[in-house]
């Protein structure tokens, strides 16, 4: 797979949203490249407790490859500190899909709060990405929905200006699938993949073991085997939550650290996106060539 040279980027933070009824104004990321025009934008959702600060491994990349990376603070960041026992909390994931929603409304004061980046997105590739929680949230944009306690589909959040995703250990099903702490504590954690229509590829760790989940790391898969087509999987081996790192350079709470893993994740997730929102695709064939015998021993693809 043949990536061109970084470019010097530009990131300014905190952009502050106005967001009334929220209980404080919801802060967020900007970075893109110094150069270029039309440029993508990946919206990207962190995992619990993260900030805009996160996933610089991943956000560094796509920045200087090209894409316009916005990243806001949700709620549930340890940057804010907001009780447990606070009123809000129940509904934080929905907090969240807003957030996102609310970046979407305001692209036009994002870009410019960026010295020099006004007038050049391209508002029609708009994709959306997230780890953990965060592609949890992520994946409601793309379509998928909270099951009721009838397993009936709850509100449908998609949002057609969203053309890609990347979901990154998204948590699978609930129901029977989740611990006894996690269905007490996470009701939204029973999300329904029936209706995820919209493209996305979707990664997990063959080692990744939730506390959350009764079942194994195939449980991160679900998203794949239950969605509509048009998907693709990319199964990372020994792999565990962080994926090698990706939540930041040099985190303690990376269990699995491997540089060559985190290589590997940036340049696919990199194809994939340029290929899902009909930029080009000679990267991403190439990465499915590369990875989709499963011989290669860093990760394999499969696609429907």
């Amino acid at each position: 797979m043949t990536i061109g040279a970084p470019t010097p980027v530009v990131s300014v933070k905190p952009v502050a949203l106005p967001a009334p009824g929220r209980g404080q104004d919801l802060h967020v990321r900007v970075s893109a490249p110094t150069t270029g025009h039309e440029l993508p934008v990946v919206v990207f959702s962190h995992g619990f407790g993260e900030s805009l600060d996160g996933y610089a491994p991943l956000a560094d990349f796509w920045t200087a490859h090209g894409f316009t990376v916005i990243q806001p603070t949700h709620l549930d960041s340890r940057t804010l500190s907001l009780p447990p026992d606070a009123p809000r909390t129940p509904l934080i994931w929905r907090s969240r899909v807003e957030d996102l929603r609310r970046v979407l409304d305001r692209l036009d004061l994002l870009e410019h709060a960026v010295p020099g980046l006004a007038g050049r997105l391209d508002r029609g590739r708009i994709a959306v990405a997230g780890h953990s929680w965060g592609a949890q949230t992520a994946s409601m944009l793309l379509g998928a929905r909270v099951l009721g306690p009838d397993g009936e589909p709850g509100e449908d959040m998609a949002d057609p200006r969203i053309k890609a995703g990347v979901l990154l250990a998204v948590p699978g099903r609930g129901g029977a699938d989740l611990t006894a702490f996690a269905a007490e504590h996470f009701p939204f954690m029973n999300p329904g993949f029936a209706e995820m229509t919209t493209p996305a590829l979707v990664v997990a760790g063959d080692k990744d073991q939730s506390l959350l989940s009764a079942r194994g790391p195939d449980w991160f898969t679900d998203a794949y085997h239950m969605s509509p087509g048009g998907k693709s999987l990319l199964t990372l081996p020994g792999a565990e939550h962080s994926l090698g790192g990706i939540s930041g350079y040099n985190v303690t709470e990376t269990t699995d650290e491997s540089p060559e893993r985190v290589a590997l994740l940036q340049r696919v997730t990199w194809a994939y996106l340029r290929h899902a929102l009909g930029i080009e695709d000679s990267a991403w064939s190439a990465a499915r060539t590369a990875l989709a015998d499963g011989g290669h021993p860093l990760g394999r693809i499969e696609s429907r």
